[in-house]
């Protein structure tokens, strides 16, 4: 289904341990940049926040829409294509804390690919080129290239060919 890694945790739940897995100082960092770069109407800032701040790859003339939240914790697992759009107000997460474990995956999405607004992508997903995933989406399986997909759940409404 996804790619995640898995990490069991003992004690109260996963998201009270947070800290253990992550810095304090990285947290507020990122959380800091990330909020800068929602705001921000440049979108080479964006990106230039996302590669150097954040440490995301990122594809020439990709743009994230006012409002996109990516991952506070481990940003650095997201990898965007060229000639992207990322929708307002999309999430893209790669971490799942739960109450008796925590999950990571890589997030990795295409080029010349459409995310529209108010999606939601899950870790250790994979948008292939030119999909399109329609606004409102929640992302919680790979993407075909070339697909066009939407709901919740997530479904292939049309493939399209290659090239």
């Amino acid at each position: 289904m996804r790619n995640v890694e898995r990490y069991p945790v003992e004690g109260p739940n996963a998201l009270w341990q947070l800290y253990s897995t992550v810095s304090r100082i990285k947290a507020v960092r990122n959380f800091i940049a990330i909020q800068i770069s929602r705001y921000c109407p440049s979108l080479p800032m964006k990106r230039w926040i996302y590669r150097r701040l954040l440490g995301m790859k990122v594809g020439e003339h990709t743009a994230f829409a006012l409002m996109v939240m990516v991952d506070v914790f481990f940003p650095e697992r997201i990898t965007v294509g060229r000639n992207t759009i990322i929708g307002y107000n999309t999430t893209i997460l790669t971490h799942e804390y739960l109450i008796k474990e925590y999950r990571l995956g890589d997030v990795r999405i295409g080029d010349d690919v459409m995310i529209g607004a108010n999606s939601t992508i899950l870790p250790g997903v994979t948008i292939g080129d030119r999909a399109v995933v329609a606004a409102g989406t929640l992302v919680h399986k790979d993407v075909p290239e070339g697909a066009f997909v939407g709901g919740n759940p997530m479904r292939v409404i049309e493939r399209r060919g290659e090239g």
